[in-house]
């Protein structure tokens, strides 16, 4: 493909995962490592979603007089989700070969089956003490190994029995420590340069335009039907990628 070719074709998937979040408040990074993976590298792929992933998150924390007792209760969930990620990296390397392409379809059809399902449990308060570290380092290692962060914070968030506005914040504050982790450990294993960084910066603009419309769509669609077309899709495409190493092997 020429040069320009990925760079449209990735700022056409940005512009699509931007929409994703404005509807359901996530699914931006797991959308766009799903199409992105499939004509770029896992590695290449996960660090153009660095500056749009960290804005659109900043942009979901919000109100910012809201985020004191959020941020609190989740500190252990991050401290652990930052460990989780900088030991993935250092032993892993930065999502490379077939293996990072299995990891990425495997943890895109547990999140959609998970969603499907509509499954749910709940966190009693005096085990987020030592669920939220775990499950946090848990999601580390994923996000380290796929560049995707919502394979297990997501359930674990949804299972604290927050109101609907805290877990969009308390979503979207996991999120952007995780963007930050997960850039972090990109730079140690020597995987984000300058002209990677410039390129995320590029995809920024279509993440925040699809972010609007999928906000204003919002309004005046189902989420639950916009969420159900949104996972069977990352479900077939996880199953895609899956299919597609293991037949190479």
């Amino acid at each position: 493909m020429p040069d320009a070719a990925p760079l449209l074709a990735a700022t056409a998937v940005f512009a699509a995962a931007g929409v994703a979040k404005g509807v359901v408040g996530l699914g931006l990074p797991t959308f766009s490592m799903a199409m992105l993976a499939l004509f770029m590298p896992p590695a290449q792929a996960a660090a153009l979603l660095i500056l749009p992933s960290f804005f659109t998150n900043v942009w979901q924390v919000r109100p910012w007089a809201a985020l004191g007792p959020v941020a609190r209760r989740l500190a252990p969930m991050q401290c652990g989700a930052c460990a989780g990620t900088l030991a993935g990296a250092w032993l892993l390397g930065a999502p490379a070969g077939a293996w990072a392409g299995v990891a990425l379809g495997l943890a895109l059809l547990a999140y959609a089956a998970w969603g499907l399902a509509g499954a749910h449990w709940t966190v009693p308060p005096r085990a987020e003490r030592w669920l939220g570290p775990a499950l946090g380092a848990a999601t580390g290692l994923v996000t380290a190994a796929t560049g995707v962060f919502v394979i297990p914070a997501v359930p674990y968030l949804q299972a604290l029995g927050l109101r609907r506005d805290e877990l969009i914040q308390a979503m979207g504050l996991s999120f952007t420590v995780s963007t930050l982790a997960l850039a972090a450990g990109l730079a140690l294993s020597t995987s984000y340069s300058g002209r990677l960084l410039g390129e995320s910066a590029l995809m920024l603009a279509p993440a925040l335009a699809g972010m609007a419309a999928g906000q204003w769509l919002r309004q005046r669609l189902s989420p639950l039907l916009f969420k159900r077309c949104f996972l069977g899709t990352l479900a077939l495409l996880g199953l895609h990628m899956v299919l597609r190493e293991l037949l190479t092997l």
